[in-house]
C-alpha cells in the first residue's frame, strides 16, 4: 500500500506513523506544489492520500481509496475532484487544546494579567486588592455556537468554574452540562441570554456570515466573542463595526479571513483594521496545534489506514 503525505502540514504526521500501522506500507512525502512528473505519478497512484487541501492546482487522486484530511476542516477540499471510489475522512484530536485556549481567553477577559504586569513594572499599584475590582467567570453564561467535539470540550472545562453553558447547534443537543439549547433558527434568543460567545462552527455555505449585525445587536454590551471555528462564520465587516463602535466589549480571534500564500507570505489577517483596535486579541490560527493534537491525529490516521487494509469500516467518514 502506498500512502502519500501531500504538503508541509500533512508531512507533520509522517514521523512515527509506520510504527502504528499493522501492514507494510510505502510512505511518501510530497511538496505542497506537485509539479515534478514522478511526484504527480506518485500522487495519482497512491492508495491513501493524507492532505489538508485538494484544489484544481493538485493532481487528481485517481487510485486513492482513502483521502484522509489531516484535520477537521474540509473547506479546502474540492470534493468534485474525488473519484466516486474514494472515501473522504477527517480527524480531530484538537478539541483538548482549543478548549484550553478558550478557557485562557475567557480568564484574560476577567483578570487583567498583562495590564497588571505592565503597571507594576512601573511601580503602579493601582490594581492592588482594595483599589480596583477585576471580574470572574463564576456565574457567567457562555454561549457555544456549534456543539461538536470542540464545543463539548469547552463545556467540560468551563462548567467546573461555575459558568453556565448555553448551546446552539444544527442538531439537537443532549448534554448534562448544557443548561439551555437552541437551534440555528432560534439564534436571537440564544444571543440575548448569554454573557460571552464562542464560535466553534465549521464554515459551510449554510454557516458563512451566520454571525452578523443581528447577532451583535442582540448580544449584551459586556459580551466578548471568541472565534475558534472558521473566520468566515462571522461576517468581518459586522464584527469590526461592533468592536470599533464598542457595541460589544471585545473579541479573541484565532481563525481568520486571509492567510499567508506564496504570493503574500505576511498578510494582515483581514482587510478590516482589526489590528488597530484595542479590544481585540489576535492569534494566528494556533489554538489547536500542540504535540498532543499531532499524536492523537496520527492515531486516527493510522487507524483508518489499518481499517482500509483489513476491509473494515472507516472512522470519521464525511458523507
Amino acid at each position: 500500500m502506498r500512502v502519500v503525505f501531500h504538503g508541509k502540514n500533512a508531512a507533520t504526521f509522517h514521523e512515527g506513523l509506520s510504527e502504528r500501522l499493522k501492514i507494510d506500507a510505502e510512505l511518501v512525502c510530497l511538496p505542497d506544489d506537485v509539479t515534478e512528473e514522478h511526484d504527480q505519478q506518485a500522487y495519482s497512484q497512491a492508495d491513501v492520500i493524507v492532505a489538508t487541501r485538494l484544489s484544481g492546482e493538485d493532481p487528481l487522486p485517481l487510485d486513492a481509496k482513502l483521502f484522509q484530511v489531516a484535520g477537521a476542516g474540509i473547506d479546502a477540499i474540492d470534493r468534485a475532484r474525488l473519484p466516486g471510489t474514494t472515501t473522504l475522512c477527517n480527524c480531530y484530536g484538537h478539541d483538548v487544546p482549543i478548549a484550553e485556549y478558550v478557557l485562557g481567553a475567557l480568564l484574560s477577559t476577567q483578570i487583567p494579567y498583562f495590564q497588571a504586569d505592565r503597571q507594576l513594572r512601573q511601580g503602579d499599584w493601582s490594581l492592588q486588592s482594595g483599589n480596583q475590582f477585576h471580574g470572574e467567570l463564576n456565574g457567567r453564561a457562555l454561549g457555544i455556537l456549534g456543539f461538536g467535539h470542540i464545543g463539548k470540550a469547552i463545556a467540560r472545562v468551563v462548567s467546573p468554574l461555575g459558568m453556565t453553558v448555553h448551546a446552539a447547534n444544527r442538531s439537537p443537543v443532549n448534554d448534562p452540562l448544557v443548561k439551555a439549547t437552541f437551534s440555528l433558527d432560534d439564534l436571537q434568543d440564544f444571543y440575548r441570554g448569554i454573557d460571552d460567545l464562542v464560535v466553534a462552527l465549521p464554515q459551510t455555505p449554510a454557516t458563512e456570515g451566520l454571525v452578523s449585525d443581528t447577532a451583535f445587536n442582540a448580544l449584551p454590551a459586556h459580551a466578548r466573542v471568541i472565534n475558534v471555528g472558521r473566520g468566515g462564520v462571522i461576517d468581518a465587516k459586522s464584527l469590526y463595526r461592533a468592536l470599533s463602535q464598542k457595541r460589544i466589549a471585545g473579541a479573541v480571534i484565532d481563525t481568520w479571513y486571509r492567510y499567508p500564500s506564496a504570493n503574500e507570505p505576511h498578510p494582515l489577517p483581514s482587510d478590516q483594521l482589526f489590528h488597530e483596535l484595542d479590544n481585540v486579541l489576535m492569534t494566528p490560527h494556533m489554538s489547536g496545534w500542540t504535540r498532543g493534537t499531532i499524536e492523537r491525529r496520527k492515531d486516527a490516521i493510522a487507524e483508518n489506514i489499518n481499517r482500509l487494509a483489513y476491509g473494515l469500516d472507516l472512522i470519521n467518514v464525511i458523507p
